[in-house]
């Protein structure tokens, strides 16, 4: 069984054209970023405080999980099914990258951590944050070639 990387299992998983909304609405942000670079230290704050699908996810889980629970002990034992699908399904989500909330959470907006990341990396290089690192790379590969 071939299973897809931590970075595309959510997105496999995923109908494309909810992916390349994700991704459209990623570059025009990034795009807005470019002709007003005095937003990016807000939307960088914003990206901090973005909750991942996984984040989400866990949080959908713990919250199911915890009222099956109280319910089954409060209500009926039937109750402690809920417990027992939203870890099976919580399982399911950690090999495979999916689950029924991930196409809700999607369509809701929901990125994967790799996007979210992909967005910072892209508006720090727009800010200029990895100029340095350009230029001491550059001029390493200058002293290698020279020798």
């Amino acid at each position: 069984m071939d299973l897809p990387s931590t970075k595309e299992r959510v997105p496999v998983h995923t109908a494309k054209w909810v992916n390349h909304r994700i991704k459209r609405g990623m570059q025009k942000r990034v795009a807005e970023a470019a002709v007003r670079p005095e937003t990016i230290y807000d939307r960088l704050q914003q990206l901090d405080r973005e909750w991942d699908i996984e984040r989400a996810i866990e949080a959908n889980a713990a919250a199911l999980a915890f009222m099956g629970t109280a319910l089954g002990y409060l209500i009926h034992p039937y109750w402690l099914a809920l417990p027992a699908l939203v870890t099976a399904f919580l399982f399911q989500h950690a090999i495979q990258g999916w689950c029924p909330p991930v196409p809700v959470l999607r369509r809701l907006g929901f990125r994967t951590a790799y996007e979210i990341e992909q967005e910072r990396h892209a508006l720090k290089a727009l800010r200029g944050d990895y100029r340095d690192i350009v230029a001491s790379s550059g001029a390493a590969a200058l002293r290698v070639a020279e020798v």
